[in-house]
């Protein structure tokens, strides 16, 4: 896998917010009637099965589930994609085994970025470890929003919570691309606000603090700083008013 991949799809910002992909094509989606659109998802033509999709990205039917599951395996990347992000906004738990499955198998980058904002969305348990995995090992685009999945789902059950904080601090410490970094460091300090004062949250806020004095990058410096001032934590906020002293952020 490689970065190169998203260039298939996806022209904008890779990091942009998931959906800005759909205000492009708004001038081409179809009226919302369900009764009308429902059809056009088993269409034969590529295109219209797209512009389907498009519309259960905004449009919730229960009825839409099964045949943008089936659409999660089209041959064409941009139906993929689609199908990707409108299971996002209808949940379902028989969605989320199909959508695991494609995260591991997909070739293109655009259509595992939908997968795992889709997958974020759901807040099913059974994603936490693949997007664990996507964390460390996919591209930077799918980092980033894997990052923003996580802690959307590891904050429901506490034992989710600590398994997630490790890898978090890995990528905050070692991803070579800064915006995921600043993406670590939100997405910790939102986890470090469920968890009780123990060694684990000891940790986080280590990272944390590390990462607001030695971070390269001004935005991860920023995303720290930010983070510890929603913890709260004492020792993050003598660190924020030294450095602050000193002139060093």
């Amino acid at each position: 896998m490689n970065d190169n991949d998203l260039s298939v799809i996806e022209t904008t910002d890779q990091f942009s917010e998931p959906l800005d992909f759909l205000d492009s094509a708004s001038s081409e989606l179809p009226p919302p009637n369900p009764e009308l659109i429902l059809p056009l998802l088993t269409d034969p033509e590529p295109s219209q099965r797209m512009l389907a999709a498009r519309v259960f990205c905004e449009l919730q039917d229960q009825r839409a589930i099964a045949p943008l599951i089936n659409l999660l395996k089209d041959i064409c990347p941009l139906v993929r994609i689609s199908a990707a992000y409108a299971l996002g906004k209808n949940t379902s738990p028989d969605a989320v085994g199909a959508l695991i499955e494609i995260l591991k198998q997909d070739w293109n980058g655009s259509v595992r970025k939908g997968i795992v904002w889709a997958l974020g969305n759901g807040g099913d348990r059974r994603a936490l470890n693949p997007l664990i995995h996507a964390v460390k090992t996919d591209i930077s685009a799918v980092r980033l929003w894997a990052v923003s999945s996580l802690a959307q789902i590891a904050k429901l059950e506490y034992e989710d919570l600590i398994a997630t904080i490790a890898p978090l601090i890995e990528g905050l410490r070692q991803d070579c691309m800064a915006a995921v970094r600043g993406n670590c460091a939100w997405a910790i300090g939102q986890l470090c606000r469920e968890i009780p004062s123990n060694i684990v949250y000891a940790t986080a806020i280590d990272a944390l603090i590390e990462a607001l004095a030695k971070d390269e990058d001004l935005g991860v410096k920023e995303d720290a700083r930010n983070a510890l001032l929603k913890v709260g934590d004492p020792r993050g906020l003598q660190m924020i008013e030294e450095l602050e002293l000193e002139g060093l952020i």
